[in-house]
């Protein structure tokens, strides 16, 4: 594909994060002249700051002042950068582009991509897809590049990318507000596209749950509309292809109706569109056209041009849970988009033990075992994970709400866990949902931050008892991410 060239071209960034230095490294071996502008101060980027040491970028720290746009030729926005913020939409009036990393690696990319967005298990499933490209070796030169919203922003490493590779990228809604026909360069999917699932998430930043599904259905919505030099292609025929859930009720009926359909609401006009892409679905149901289905013999199977291709019986997974089933049918489906052959999947799948912070074994201590799920940043994620166990379940949740419905968590945790275990902002909150529900054998506790929630399980834990921290809250009351939160409750078992 050919490349826009940025040279001398000015450049801000909004955001000094992961994706903010990816951008500023691709922009500056590209010859641009770069500004990063963050609203923290220096004192609190010390880590991006050190990254960036001796290059030739312009630091604008402490705000964003709308002096960044004066001769601004490209605005680019990492994903904790809201496009809703008045240098945004004023940069939109100027006539400034608008852009992010997932964007301009798809339209720079000289290989095809797998695009995966859904309101969970996005992780999971692109990291197994990921491990069954890799393993399963499409061609011989062939390799799999795996990151966007995980792990590595792929912007500042197109340069090492074959035409023969595939790109892996999760992709968040927050990545793919801009992928709207309207912002920098053409529009674009990636060549296979798929959404897991659509439920209440991100509610602190969408004003609505329209705005939200609007920007996942952004991953479908170019399919099969702009190409210059490659298509996907399988068993001799080209085009993109669609992967979507069949069991969630939104990619459902997307999937069955052929059509993404999403209602007005809170200033979110009405979409609709035709799913331009070959359609597979993934599901534990009844198959709904070609894709991965849990079968009535337990097996996961491929169903691709009227032949079924068993891939792995279920009880061959180490993943607990069902939505972790519904992740490796997903990845199946997807892998078979690209051209992987059955034995490769189930040899992924099988050996696969999960990802870090997801359903994560920490420890076992006198008979009790210690879970980490601090990815659980919405109460569905928590009561997906609740699901997950047959044994008593003492839980601790908390964390910083965003605006998201707590009944369903609130129902199922007193049906599911012996003891909940209350700590950060939302906790008022959650004990709220929990009193409204009915039954009172449900003990509920109330602590002030995580280190005093871990020492409260510990002290009520039984043998055969499992403790999981599945909090249903975001971690921004009290750490920089999941992941730090997570990694701080692993210290805190490891030293019980």
């Amino acid at each position: 594909m050919t490349r826009t060239s940025f040279a001398g071209k000015r450049v801000v960034i909004l955001g000094l994060a992961r994706q903010g230095t990816a951008l500023a490294r691709f922009f500056l071996a590209e010859g641009a002249q770069v500004t990063i502008s963050d609203v923290a101060p220096a004192d609190q980027l010390s880590a991006p700051l050190t990254e960036l040491a001796g290059q030739p970028v312009r630091l604008v720290l402490g705000g964003h002042p709308p002096e960044l746009l004066q001769n601004c030729d490209l605005l680019c926005l990492s994903g904790g950068v809201p496009p809703q913020i008045p240098l945004v939409a004023a940069a939109r009036r100027q006539g400034i582009l608008v852009s992010n990393d997932a964007l301009l690696t798809l339209q720079h990319s000289p290989a095809p991509a797998i695009g995966i967005t859904g309101s969970s298990g996005k992780t999971t499933t692109t990291t197994l897809v990921g491990l069954m490209l890799n393993d399963g070796a499409v061609t011989n030169t062939s390799h799999a590049w795996v990151g966007g919203n995980i792990g590595l922003p792929l912007i500042d490493k197109l340069e090492q990318v074959q035409p023969g590779d595939w790109l892996a990228l999760e992709l968040s809604s927050f990545q793919l507000e801009l992928f709207d026909g309207a912002s920098y360069g053409p529009a674009v999917s990636p060549q296979v596209a798929a959404i897991l699932n659509i439920t209440p998430n991100h509610l602190d930043r969408h004003p609505s749950m329209a705005h939200y599904s609007a920007a996942k259905a952004n991953i479908l919505r170019w399919q099969d509309v702009w190409r210059e030099t490659w298509d996907v292609k399988r068993d001799g025929r080209a085009g993109d292809i669609a992967v979507l859930g069949a069991d969630d009720p939104v990619t459902g009926d997307w999937l069955r109706r052929g059509r993404v359909e999403i209602a007005a609401g809170a200033g979110q006009e009405t979409l609709s569109f035709p799913i331009a892409g070959r359609r597979l679905g993934f599901g534990l149901g009844q198959p709904a056209g070609d894709g991965c289905w849990l079968g009535d013999d337990g097996w996961l199977t491929l169903h691709l041009d009227g032949r079924a291709q068993p891939v792995l019986p279920a009880s061959a997974l180490k993943l607990r849970g069902r939505h972790n089933l519904l992740n490796v049918a997903a990845a199946c489906a997807i892998s078979a988009a690209a051209g992987v052959q059955p034995e490769a999947m189930a040899a992924a799948a099988a050996s696969f033990t999960g990802v870090e912070h997801r359903l994560e074994l920490v420890a076992e201590r006198a008979g009790v075992r210690w879970y980490n799920d601090s990815i659980a940043t919405a109460p569905e994620r928590a009561a997906a994970a609740l699901r997950s166990f047959t044994e008593p379940v003492v839980l601790l949740a908390g964390g910083r709400d965003k605006k998201l419905p707590w009944q369903d968590f609130a129902r199922l945790a007193h049906q599911r866990a012996r003891v909940l275990i209350l700590f950060g902002e939302a906790a008022s909150l959650i004990a709220e949902a929990i009193a409204s529900q009915p039954g009172d054998e449900l003990l509920v506790l109330r602590c002030a931050d995580l280190p005093a929630a871990v020492a409260a399980a510990q002290r009520i834990a039984r043998p055969g008892e499992v403790v999981l921290l599945s909090p249903g809250g975001a971690s921004y009351d009290a750490y920089k991410d999941f992941a730090a939160r997570g990694e701080h409750f692993r210290t805190l078992v490891n030293e019980l």
